[in-house]
């Protein structure tokens, strides 16, 4: 029996392609990546429900290094799918080979995603990979050329489908017969595709370079501003924004909030002066209890050092003005 480590994120594909290669007596294994745009939490259900080994790997740190400089680009926003895919795929193939697997797979369909893909784009994936001889695409493999894998006799390839195109009609009605009715929708999972958050991360990068995975997690909580190119702030629009805020903040971060009144938690991020820190502190009370004060006492803490400044509360079309969108 040949045996296969897959790509899992839960989607419908993904879950389709190993039901294709178990359905022939392959088997399955897959592996699930985290990072702060996408997480494990479909795949580690649809592994469940399939009966199937599944590995879980944080790869956040390597990962954002590659989407500071990816080799092939972003896509429409800051998705650097191409970059991304392969960088899966090469981990995939050190887990491959340590636990003595035979190939790879994905549910990658050609022709589903025009720019990442495309016959060229599967084939600059396989081969930055490093890889390019084990990866089989399961739903497509009849389109492609055949690899090494079916001529070896690890898979029947006359078993393999020939899906193609963004429809996925053909993927719901495989679904249904072969009793896999419980599926994510198509789209979404990837915060990198989203055009709001892809505004922050350029931001972001634009103006500190050597950002961490704790500032993209900070990217991810309530309003986002730039005080300026040295510093930015973080504002929580709930209670939960709030205590992730406190949770993320870090040594060198100061925390801001209303000393006499109700309101949000900020966190300022980066090398911020005075003038920053009051801006802040003007924007933290805009949104609080005592924004229509003359004044109100902000108090600002970082690590054990707390102290208290007084501000004005800016008016909304002033904290319009530094926010990113």
């Amino acid at each position: 029996m040949s045996k296969a480590l897959g790509l899992l994120s839960g989607g419908l594909d993904s879950n389709l392609a190993a039901l294709t290669l178990k359905r022939q007596g392959v088997e399955v294994t897959c592996v699930a990546f985290v990072t702060p745009f996408f997480g494990s939490t479909k795949a580690e259900k649809a592994a469940k429900d399939l009966e199937i080994s599944l590995i879980v790997r944080d790869i956040g740190e390597i990962h954002l290094e590659m989407l500071k400089r990816p080799k092939y680009g972003y896509g429409r926003n800051m998705n650097p799918c191409i970059d991304c895919h392969a960088m899966m795929f090469r981990l995939a193939g050190r887990i491959m080979e340590e636990q003595g697997l035979d190939f790879l797979f994905s549910g990658e369909v050609l022709g589903q995603r025009p720019m990442s893909q495309n016959l060229s784009a599967l084939r600059a994936v396989a081969n930055y990979s490093g890889y390019p001889d084990r990866i089989l695409r399961p739903l497509s493999a009849r389109l492609l050329p055949i690899t090494p894998m079916e001529e070896q006799g690890l898979v029947d390839r006359d078993q393999l489908l020939d899906i193609q195109g963004r429809s996925r009609r053909r993927q719901q009605e495989l679904a249904e017969a072969w009793g896999l009715a419980d599926y994510p929708a198509s789209g979404g999972g990837c915060l990198l595709t989203e055009s709001s958050f892809s505004g922050r991360l350029r931001d972001l990068f634009q103006y500190q370079p050597k950002a961490t995975v704790v500032d993209i997690e900070l990217l991810k909580l309530g309003r986002q501003f730039r005080l300026s190119p040295s510093a930015k702030l973080a504002v929580g629009r709930n209670q939960s924004d709030n205590d992730a805020i406190k949770n993320l903040a870090r040594s060198t971060d100061v925390l801001v909030r209303s000393d006499n009144f109700s309101g949000p938690l900020g966190l300022v991020s980066g090398n911020a002066g005075q003038e920053e820190l009051a801006m802040a502190g003007a924007i933290v009370a805009s949104y609080g209890k005592g924004q229509n004060e003359a004044e109100i006492d902000i108090l600002l803490q970082q690590e054990e050092r707390r102290w208290v400044i007084r501000v004005v509360p800016l008016n909304r079309d002033a904290v319009a003005a530094s926010l990113i969108v």
